[in-house]
């Protein structure tokens, strides 16, 4: 098997991706593996463009050795197979081996180097898709990639034996060397949809590690932990729980949220979700996502009202959409509850394109739990990319945080939440969003209006031009 990783730079110049690889472009390296022998050429090294090779030869008796073969696959299938030349897990231990330094993101002789973001290129000739296309489209993309696939055929003397499951996928982008390195690590075995060793924890601890930084917040992390672990799903959710963190998320729930307890006595949760049901009604919505949708307490609404003919719910917490599963008891629903429900994880801020064609977005409470520094993604991927018709966003008001007597002064209603806006400043960045992106404005408020601090929730709603 074999991968490409080619850099254009003039300051630094190019050769000095040496440093950060720890490998000299002058010299060649061999390193033994126990399925074979890698091997990191440079076909290329000038001042302005650098291309580093990584050779993977696999011994298919080592590969084997000790290991029973598959009387499903024929006697012949353990000897007899593409993964000599395919990316796979081997590649990935391959640069595991060549390259952990580098991965680790660590160069003594010169740290500058570390985080500097390069132009470049992978090429990897040869890669199982199994997902096809648009899965590699859905792990690569969010994460940046510029994505080139060429698909290639059973047997290139013989077109009429048709296409293959493997294609040539060149990725290209600008970023620092140890990101694009863990990017491969991970999601090349989960391209392939296979592993070549046993998986266990350990392998838990592996995903977490190199998935650090970009696995929480990507869209796909579901399918990915499936797919490295090996598709035990045990192990998934043992994965996706330690992402976002699930047990701080528990012992909130066990004890209650500050939030709820302030705000149980005006009933507001209900008046909020009541509310933002009958706008919806009004806009003419019949397809409605519901992001951020936690225990499904605005998709219970929806569903009951027949008008909306297809409604997502999306939520970042894998246990929290076990929860709206069963707190919405589809099983017991009628089959016009559940025929029209889609219950998906993802992340708000990445392109996603499960969350196209929509009429209208119900955006509930959920922006404050975000960093405001992502908020900007946020509206390039919902207002810019997906484009629902209709974008209803609701948020706090800080200034009406004095009438809770339970809350201390200058504090949160919810230890989650990373900021909470008044008035002026919620109205300032909505109309910045909606001339941004082609939409129009207003704002309403939910909940009792206090005449000297406004209502306790406001809500902008987007409509667009």
């Amino acid at each position: 098997m074999f991968l490409t990783l080619s850099v254009t730079s003039s300051s630094p110049p190019a050769t000095d991706v040496g440093f950060v690889l720890h490998k000299h472009p002058g010299h060649a390296r061999r390193q033994d593996l126990a399925f074979g022998t890698a091997h990191v050429l440079w076909p290329e090294a000038t001042p302005e463009r650098a291309q580093m090779a990584v050779v993977v030869e696999v011994d298919p008796i080592a590969l084997v050795r000790g290991h029973a073969g598959s009387s499903q696959d024929g006697p012949l299938a353990q000897y007899v197979n593409d993964r000599p030349y395919a990316a796979s897990s081997m590649l990935s231990v391959a640069l595991a081996q060549l390259f952990r330094t580098a991965m680790a993101g660590t160069c003594r002789t010169h740290p500058e180097l570390v985080d500097h973001a390069w132009d470049l290129e992978v090429h990897l000739p040869v890669v199982p898709a199994r997902g096809g296309e648009a899965l590699l489209r859905r792990l690569f993309e969010p994460l940046g990639y510029t994505v080139i696939i060429e698909r290639l055929p059973r047997d290139e003397t013989h077109p009429d034996w048709g296409m293959s499951s493997l294609v040539d996928l060149r990725l290209a982008h600008r970023l620092p060397i140890a990101h694009v390195l863990r990017h491969l690590y991970v999601l090349v075995p989960v391209l392939d949809d296979d592993k070549h060793y046993w998986v266990g924890d350990d392998e838990v601890d592996k995903l977490l590690h190199r998935g650090e930084g970009w696995l929480a917040d990507h869209p796909e992390k579901d399918a990915i932990a499936l797919r490295y672990l090996k598709r035990r799903r045990s192990l998934a959710r043992q994965a996706l729980r330690r992402l976002v963190d699930e047990d701080v998320e528990e012992e909130v729930e066990r004890t209650g949220s500050t939030e709820e307890a302030l705000e149980k006595p005006m009933s507001l949760q209900r008046v909020r979700i009541a509310h933002i049901a009958a706008r919806l009604t009004e806009l003419g919505a019949r397809s409605v996502l519901d992001l951020g949708c936690g225990e499904g307490q605005l998709l219970r609404a929806l569903l009951a009202d027949r008008r909306f003919e297809r409604v997502l719910g999306m939520d970042v917490s894998p246990s929290d959409l076990e929860r709206c599963e069963r707190r919405l008891k589809l099983d017991e629903r009628p089959a016009h509850w559940r025929d029209r429900l889609t219950l998906i994880q993802g992340s708000l801020g990445w392109r996603d394109a499960r969350l196209d064609g929509f009429d209208a977005a119900a955006v509930v409470e959920v922006i404050e739990h975000m960093e405001e520094d992502r908020l900007a993604d946020f509206a390039t991927a919902l207002f810019g990319t997906n484009r629902p018709r209709h974008v209803l966003v609701s948020t706090p008001n800080v200034e009406h945080n004095v009438r809770f007597g339970a809350l201390p002064a200058g504090a949160f209603r919810h230890h989650d939440h990373r900021f909470e806006w008044d008035r002026p400043t919620f109205r300032d960045w909505a109309v910045g969003v909606a001339e941004a992106h082609g939409y129009d404005v207003t704002f309403e408020g939910i909940g009792e209006d206090d005449p000297e601090v406004g209502p306790p929730t406001q809500l902008a709603v987007f409509t667009c031009r």
